[in-house]
């Protein structure tokens, strides 16, 4: 079981960047090439090369965890799904983003909760805290962040659209083919935590 991180904190959705990176990936492309190419050519528009280093670092991790059928999925499917792939390969390297979506959004979804609010995280940084010695050591500006990446993951991912100051809840429908590869897989609470199945 991976221990609860903030690492997210230091990461975005980057939906375009992790898209190259499949893409190499599928042309068969290593990770040391992948690394390598991002910083000798700036693929990833990054600011400076250790800029560079670090995303290409985080985003050839990400895409690691994506088998190649995912990949071959990805490369095939609408925007929708791959940027609900991009999460998903996001809820597989941070146990405590997935069980936010899982036990928060999930049951706001179950109980017909239209939006989720700061209050909600409040609750669940409180809970994982009495759970867990680092989180409990987490400063507010620390949990604040992480709501603030949380939240915006979601909304890049289209699980809630920012209307005003309400976060309405905007569950998505998997692609059959996506939910029954993830099924197969044994990735049911993957499903749910995304869709808020039962």
């Amino acid at each position: 079981m991976k221990a609860y991180s903030a690492g997210l904190m230091s990461q975005s959705f980057w939906f375009i960047e992790f898209k190259k990176i499949v893409k190499l990936v599928s042309d068969g492309k290593s990770q040391n090439d992948i690394k390598a190419a991002c910083v000798e050519e700036n693929l990833l528009g990054a600011v400076n090369p250790y800029r560079a280093k670090r995303v290409a670092g985080y985003l050839t991790n990400r895409v690691s965890v994506l088998d190649a059928r995912e990949i071959q999925m990805f490369i095939e499917s609408d925007l929708a799904t791959q940027k609900l792939l991009n999460l998903i390969a996001v809820l597989r390297t941070d146990r405590l983003f997935f069980e936010f979506l899982f036990e928060v959004y999930r049951e706001k979804i179950l109980l017909g909760i239209p939006v989720i609010e700061d209050s909600d995280t409040n609750v669940f940084f409180k809970n994982k805290g009495a759970q867990s010695n680092s989180v409990e050591g987490w400063k507010e500006s620390t949990k604040s962040h992480l709501r603030q990446c949380y939240f915006n993951y979601m909304a890049d991912a289209n699980l809630l659209v920012q209307d005003g100051k309400t976060r309405r809840i905007t569950p998505p429908v998997l692609d059959i083919a996506l939910e029954r590869h993830l099924e197969a897989k044994g990735e049911g609470a993957m499903i749910k935590a995304i869709t808020g199945g039962i």
